[in-house]
């Protein structure tokens, strides 16, 4: 797949072809390294970027890094210069309840295939900045759960390859269990469908930020689920619930799109207001595309914070 408009030269994996890939850590490592030598290398280019100290400015820094409060106080010119984060903790949160098992039509891989390979690649990558890596699985209560450690890589890669969908799942509870179990600040990527209001996914996640936790969340949802592209009366089923009811969809569809978007914008709202780092990926993007523009961006709001 050639690389999408503006990133000249770089080529990305569509989902179908990860796919193909049977060995999650070689589907790790090709995404990982695909994205990072394939675009640019950037010291800074990591889940953790910690500021580390003030310096005059000199022509030719980027001016996007002059910090603007310290301006004020002394009335010259310093920029920020960061250094990652070689000894963080990093535990990947994931959602495995029946609503993330939904494929679209025509669709390669499932929500919760395309939630595996992000998870792998957030290990794998975590793995190459010398972060601890750890990874928790719930759907109504935590399922299973690798503590984050420098040895524990292979034991996360086996933990998401043997995933399976399991029971009608909420937040609340499996994050107040995984809050309690953190005794020092990491950073938690939560990867989740995030199907429930708005108000109470975003005070379940911050139940996690009590012990100064750095979050970020990755909404996972199917092209279908955005689109909404049914034209024929059937029964669509709640695959959560297992309740089945039968639709009109051309009758709904206008409904559909307007509770649909309001539920993302909600989301993205309410994340923004409590500086929780937060994307939307849909199962139709190439990953590495998307994590290297969630990863760039994330960079570079860590400098202006």
């Amino acid at each position: 797949m050639t690389a999408p408009t503006g990133i000249p030269g770089a080529r990305f994996l569509d989902p179908a072809t990860l796919a193909r890939i049977d060995n999650l850590e070689l589907l790790a490592r090709t995404v990982v390294d695909g994205f990072i030598n394939g675009l640019h290398h950037s010291p800074y280019l990591g889940l953790s970027v910690d500021f580390a100290e003030h310096r005059a400015y000199m022509p030719g820094d980027d001016i996007r890094r002059i910090d603007w409060r310290l301006f004020a106080r002394s009335d010259r010119f310093y920029v920020k210069e960061f250094e990652a984060d070689t000894n963080a903790n990093v535990s990947i949160l994931m959602d495995i309840s029946p609503s993330m098992s939904f494929r679209g039509e025509g669709r390669a891989v499932s929500k919760l295939d395309y939630a595996r390979y992000l998870a792998a690649c957030l290990a794998w990558f975590s793995r190459q900045q010398r972060d601890r890596v750890g990874i928790v699985t719930f759907d109504a209560d935590v399922v299973d759960r690798v503590p984050p450690s420098a040895k524990h890589l292979n034991i996360v890669l086996h933990t998401i390859d043997r995933i399976t969908s399991g029971k009608q799942g909420t937040l609340r509870t499996p994050l107040s269990r995984v809050a309690e179990s953190f005794r020092r600040p990491s950073i938690l990527a939560l990867i989740s469908d995030l199907y429930e209001d708005p108000a109470e996914v975003v005070s379940a996640v911050n139940l996690l930020r009590a012990k100064g936790n750095d979050l970020i969340v990755f909404q996972i949802m199917d092209p279908s689920e955005l689109t909404f592209p049914f034209d024929r009366p059937a029964n669509f089923e709640d695959l959560e619930s297992g309740e089945r009811i039968p639709l009109v969809p051309d009758q709904l569809r206008e409904q559909y799109h307007e509770l649909m978007s309001a539920h993302l914008k909600q989301l993205k709202q309410r994340f923004t207001d409590n500086q929780i780092d937060y994307a939307l990926f849909d199962t139709s993007q190439p990953l590495d595309y998307a994590l290297f523009h969630f990863l760039s961006n994330r960079e570079r709001m860590s400098r202006v914070r």
